[in-house]
């Protein structure tokens, strides 16, 4: 991706915020590369995955049309728990200016916690970092 500059701030830099709007999509897209879709498990089986704990660690400025990546890797998946970890870089030198770590709470319409559906947790277990 590339930074708008509606994502920076007065000095030209990346607005700390915008890191998990980033993070948010680098999950969306692991998701999509295991053949599942985020969408469709909240309209067919009736859940999401409500954010529970975020740990951010800010190394080095992005700035106005830096072309960034996102990596996502699945660290945990077991019952109701799942934990990701993120490393953003930019693309013309390869630095890391972030890297985090999102925690998630399986939720039903109800929002009240339940197991990943077993289509999910299956193929989630099937993706984990060791």
């Amino acid at each position: 991706m590339r930074v708008r500059y509606a994502e920076t701030d007065q000095m030209g830099v990346v607005y700390h915020s915008n890191y998990l709007i980033w993070f948010e999509v680098g999950r969306v897209e692991l998701i999509r590369s295991m053949g599942l879709d985020y969408k469709q498990m909240e309209e067919e089986e009736g859940c999401g995955i409500a954010v529970v704990d975020v740990h951010v660690r800010y190394r080095a400025p992005a700035r106005y049309d830096d072309e960034l990546v996102v990596e996502t890797r699945l660290l945990a998946a077991r019952g109701a728990i799942i934990r990701f970890g993120y490393r953003i870089l930019r693309v013309e030198d390869g630095l890391l200016l972030c890297e985090g770590e999102t925690v998630h709470v399986v939720v039903g319409k109800n929002m009240k916690k339940q197991s990943l559906p077993a289509k999910y947790a299956d193929r989630f277990a099937a993706h984990l970092i060791s």
